[in-house]
């Protein structure tokens, strides 16, 4: 079993192993036409369930056959230009080749006699995106694992800052399409069921600053401790940024830690266009980056940001086998102190090969292009009197839903576009997402990939028209 072993024995059957592993992903990219076959769950579940792992196959190459049959054929590809639907981005090239260095090599990123240059790769990253932020010279941060732990250790450090310590009294505000992980954050910070506060959003998807500052002037006169306002620059459901400079006052004036869930906005920070759209994102005490979603990064590539480096002691625990207090008088840096994780991959290198490959502007060239592409979509769909678009996109999400000129029951419209996404996933042509404005149910574009046309998002859209159009038939052939 040690030839299965990666070192110096086994060099030439590595290069082998992955090399075939590497030409077979790269046909099946090349011969994907669709981003899913439509496979089902009853389907798939008995070929894995099928499968002895107590019978191993003994050689990579049966064992890529079969990965073909329970994996390969059927995933769903984010690299097709009609995936549409969440947060998944198509990886660039250099993010790919770090991926394989790093698993080879598997540094872990807790300490610097794990990890040694790795440590320092990941404090430049850290250091160049603070910089492109704007948080000042004492900022700092760390790789996580995702937007959610990056916003559950913002909330972490706000908590420890409000110095109080009755958990009751705290309070949190985020606006009503926030991201879930506030609430959840929240839960596991130990507050309780009321201490996030829902403020109102407008018309825009943004949230109101004269709703906000009612709610924080309310719980001042109510004794309650304001922990911390969670803006966000860029709502999964509507890519829409809240007002950042407003909500920056707001936060000052009540002494408030304003926090920043950047997980998909981040692109921004590279966008040749649109770096304007962050104004105020640089007053924040803390930020939460996904690279994964708009840095073209495989998953997992998140951080998150604060603008005072001391703030991080909050999550600080030494270990005499890890990080002895010596070490911090010894000046030897290690990412555990600033980590709520111990052992941790060295993702920041991914990220290092792409901006040593295309640099930032190539990074945000690609995603103005796809914001360009959802102001485009936006016109389709606005043009469309088969559609009901919500609002104007501010990063590259389009939400929307099919309106059947003969049919004016809403609940009906509702199960029409619900099984049009359905449908549409089921054939496998497009995969789009879905999620509810108000009461009722809307589709949803998620615009990453450049290589997406208005061509095929028209194409797309005629699609969904058709299976709803197929839904209200059959349910007025029932009905009579």
């Amino acid at each position: 079993m040690r030839s299965h072993l990666l070192n110096d024995t086994t060099a030439e059957q590595y290069r082998r192993s992955v090399t075939d592993g590497v030409e077979r992903v790269a046909a099946k990219l090349a011969a994907t036409d669709r981003p899913f076959t439509g496979v089902t769950v009853d389907a798939l579940a008995p070929r894995i369930d099928g499968i002895d792992l107590d019978q191993p196959l003994h050689d990579t190459a049966a064992v890529l056959d079969e990965l073909e049959e329970v994996y390969l054929r059927d995933a769903v590809y984010f690299h097709h230009p009609r995936y549409l639907a969440h947060l998944n981005c198509p990886v660039v090239i250099p993010a790919v080749l770090g991926e394989a260095v790093l698993s080879a090599v598997n540094s872990s990123l807790d300490t610097w006699d794990q990890s040694a240059g790795g440590t320092l790769i990941e404090r430049k990253l850290v250091d160049w995106t603070n910089a492109r932020i704007g948080l000042g010279e004492n900022a700092d941060g760390v790789f996580t694992s995702g937007g959610t732990q990056s916003n559950l250790q913002a909330l972490l450090l706000a908590r420890e800052e409000a110095k109080t310590d009755t958990l009751a009294k705290l309070r949190i505000f985020a606006s009503e399409v926030s991201h879930f992980s506030v609430k959840k954050s929240a839960k596991l910070l130990g507050l309780g069921q009321d201490a996030v506060v829902s403020i109102p959003v407008d018309h825009d998807k943004r949230m109101q600053t004269v709703a906000l500052a009612r709610e924080l002037e309310r719980c001042t006169e109510a004794g309650l401790v304001p922990m911390a306002v969670v803006a966000t620059a860029g709502t999964t459901d509507f890519g829409s940024i809240d007002p950042l400079p407003e909500i920056a006052e707001l936060c000052e004036q009540f002494a408030t830690w304003m926090h920043v869930d950047a997980a998909y906005g981040c692109g921004l920070l590279a966008s040749l266009k649109h770096r304007d759209r962050l104004a105020g994102i640089e007053r924040a005490d803390s930020v939460t980056v996904d690279y994964h979603k708009s840095f073209f990064q495989p998953v997992s590539s998140s951080a998150v940001l604060v603008r005072d480096a001391a703030t991080l002691r909050h999550a600080t625990y030494h270990a005499e086998y890890l990080n002895p207090r010596r070490m911090v008088q010894e000046r030897i840096p290690n990412q555990v102190d600033k980590s709520l994780q111990t052992t941790r991959r060295f993702d920041a290198l991914k990220l290092w090969m792409t901006l040593r490959t295309m640099g930032a502007d190539g990074i945000g060239q690609l995603f103005d292009e796809v914001c360009e592409l959802a102001r485009e979509g936006w016109r389709l769909l606005a043009a469309d009197p088969r559609f009901d678009v919500v609002v104007e996109p501010s990063l590259s999400t389009l939400v929307f839903r099919y309106i059947p000129a003969a049919v004016t029951d809403p609940a009906e419209i509702d199960r029409a576009n619900l099984y049009a996404r359905k449908a549409l996933f089921a054939s496998g042509d497009a995969v789009v997402a879905g999620t509810k404005v108000g009461s009722r149910h809307y589709l949803k574009f998620t615009l990453l990939n450049p290589e997406t046309t208005v061509s095929d998002i028209a194409a797309v859209l005629d699609l969904i028209a058709g299976h709803a159009e197929q839904y209200l038939g059959e349910s007025l052939d029932r009905a009579s």
